[in-house]
């Protein structure tokens, strides 16, 4: 790939100067499956398979770090973008190693890069999602021990942000990935969990309704949801993660719920 890889903004993608790249946050997760998606219900034949990686990348810059809200929605968005891309579909030149990512663990690392490490990740092939004040830089997944040396060098531990202000409530019409309020996490995991529970509710999506949701550029919130809204999510049989516990939580905690319109009271993924 050269540098026509897109970058997108809000919901449109325009052509990119150049390469453009983002750190990224180690995540792996056992989610719930859905019956059409690639994984074996059986998780030890999952875990046999070769691991992959999906990387991600925040722009984290001294002078101007990205606001925490807008950096998760960055790489919820980023996930659902790269899934979408005809790249990774079909014959396209990523879909064999999204086909393995996705026969195996989703994992998801979130590193963070500045200045000159940013540059430098520019030059590999991936698209790159502007949210408000985040950019995050979505690559194809790569081997669990075989990241790209400009990826290897970011940071991925300790990638904190803060909130420039209270998010305001969001339309009812909009897709919401509400945050469970009784785990901590850091930024970097928090936005791998919410990437994961993009692709969850990507993978109960028909055809059409994925084109509806692309249509809006993929708009979604996230959002930490009180205790009382998150036991209703919870067992409102809407798409779950719930993690591996490598980093940051205990196994089999539930981070992340997804929350669509259109995915109410179609019942709870199979494991």
């Amino acid at each position: 790939m050269g540098p026509s890889s897109p970058v997108v903004r809000g919901g449109r993608r325009v052509a990119p100067a150049g390469w453009q790249t983002s750190p990224v946050s180690s995540e792996d997760t056992a989610p719930a499956a859905p019956q059409d998606s690639h994984f074996e219900p059986d998780g030890n034949s999952r875990d046999q398979e070769e691991q992959f990686v999906l990387p991600l990348v925040v722009r984290l810059e001294k002078t101007a770090p990205p606001d925490r809200t807008d950096a998760l929605e960055a790489a919820a968005r980023a996930v659902l973008v790269l899934l979408d891309d005809d790249r990774a579909r079909g014959a396209g030149e990523w879909a064999e190693l999204v086909r393995r990512w996705q026969d195996a663990r989703i994992r998801k690392v979130v590193r963070r890069a500045r200045g000159a490490g940013w540059r430098k990740a520019q030059a590999l092939p991936g698209i790159t999602v502007v949210q408000g004040s985040a950019e995050v830089r979505v690559f194809p997944p790569v081997p669990l021990d075989g990241w790209p040396k400009e990826l290897a060098v970011l940071q991925v531990s300790g990638t904190e942000l803060d909130p420039a202000a209270t998010p305001p409530v969001p339309d009812p019409s909009t897709p919401v990935l509400w945050l469970n309020p009784g785990i901590t996490m850091s930024a970097g995991k928090a936005m791998a969990q919410a990437g994961h529970a993009a692709q969850l509710a990507w993978w109960e999506l028909d055809e059409a309704e994925r084109a509806q949701w692309r249509e809006r550029g993929f708009a979604l919130a996230v959002r930490e949801a009180s205790a009382a809204r998150w036991r209703e999510l919870a067992g409102a049989g809407l798409p779950l993660v719930r993690d591996a516990g490598f980093t940051e939580v205990a196994p089999g905690s539930a981070t992340v719920v997804a929350d669509l319109p259109v995915l109410r009271g179609r019942g709870e993924p199979q494991m």
